[in-house]
């Protein structure tokens, strides 16, 4: 955020050549009163000081569009000191020996004098190369963070878009496969349709109301979690187990929708009509730094891939995570004969 100073400077910087006008306009101002003998301020005294700025402004100049951007900035620094040096000696004895011999030629009906010794000219000319030096320098550092805020603003937005467009691929494949189990039931004709059905509209009023939200607390994606599973019982052999067992000490924040697509995983691909002894365990861990989600399943004797590294499912987590907790996370799939099983850890602030 930037201040209102940061602001106005940044403005006038973006126009160089009202920014060199102002500057040289002060300056004038300034030094035709250092430079007037008396509180009367006469002509001689303006051309005076208009041929003095002049010997200023060309070793200002050299310094502003030579040795900075050929010797500073690419870090020259012992050149630089020797380049400023010399044009700081350069533009002391161009200014003494005007003044001193060759003025009179140049405006024979005024007389001039050099006012300043070689030493005075040394301070006045060093003091203009530094202060030009700095407002160069600062007006480039203005510029390199409004330059740094814009380039992280786009970031965030472009990280905003792809959030967007994951959290769309990850509603409506949700919302497909519970659905699918509330169409088992209607053919059934069953009697727990009605049950089943407030238990998805909750599922629902969550995905609609929460899932573009930042964050939700851990308890609420839990529950949910544990509606899906007793809506999916419906669907489930008596011989399939679920476990779900949570230790949570602090009920952090997590992003809506970030959990649930691994239990859908799991009932998508472990839990079957053509499957016996089929289970899922669930394990979760939270605390005031880390939160840590297992998840396994059984896998069919001949197994098929699961959505380890090409469905939408657990491809989608594992980008989320990388916009959401880069550097901050641990995201594993493993599969053995038998056992699927996916591991997250994620680096929480407290």
């Amino acid at each position: 955020m930037k201040t209102p100073l940061q602001s106005t400077f940044l403005s006038l910087s973006r126009k160089s050549s009202l920014h060199h006008l102002l500057f040289w306009t002060l300056t004038y101002f300034v030094l035709v009163n250092i430079f007037a003998n008396n509180s009367q301020i006469f002509p001689v005294d303006r051309i005076y000081t208009f041929i003095f700025m002049v010997t200023l402004a060309i070793p200002v100049y050299m310094n502003l569009s030579g040795w900075i951007p050929r010797l500073l900035r690419p870090k020259k620094y012992f050149y630089y000191l020797i380049a400023l040096l010399v044009t700081l000696a350069i533009g002391v004895a161009f200014n003494s020996i005007l003044f001193s011999y060759l003025i009179d030629y140049l405006l024979p009906g005024y007389y001039f004098i050099s006012y300043y010794t070689l030493w005075d000219l040394t301070k006045f000319f060093a003091a203009f190369l530094m202060g030009s030096s700095l407002l160069k320098l600062s007006k480039e550092w203005f510029q390199l963070v409004e330059s740094k805020q814009k380039l992280a603003e786009i970031e965030k937005e472009k990280v905003d878009i792809e959030l967007k467009a994951l959290r769309a691929q990850v509603n409506p494949h949700f919302l497909f496969n519970t659905l699918n189990v509330l169409y088992t039931l209607a053919l059934k004709k069953s009697d727990e349709t009605p049950e089943v059905i407030i238990k998805l509209s909750d599922l629902l009023r969550y995905v609609i109301y929460n899932s573009n939200k930042e964050k939700v607390p851990l308890s609420t994606e839990l529950e949910q979690i544990k509606n899906y599973i007793s809506l999916q019982g419906h669907r489930m052999e008596e011989s399939a187990k679920v476990t779900f067992e949570s230790q949570i000490e602090k009920d952090i924040h997590i992003p809506p929708m970030l959990l649930m697509p691994l239990v859908e995983n799991s009932f998508k691909h472990g839990i079957k009509g053509d499957l016996t002894d089929t289970f899922i365990r669930i394990e979760v861990q939270a605390d005031n730094n880390d939160l840590s989600f297992e998840i396994e399943n059984n896998l069919p004797e001949e197994s098929e891939k699961q959505d380890g590294e090409h469905g939408v499912g657990l491809v989608n987590i594992r980008n989320r995570l990388a916009l959401l907790y880069p550097g901050q996370h641990f995201f594993e799939i493993s599969q053995n004969e038998s056992i699927f099983k996916v591991s997250l850890k994620i680096k929480h602030e407290n």
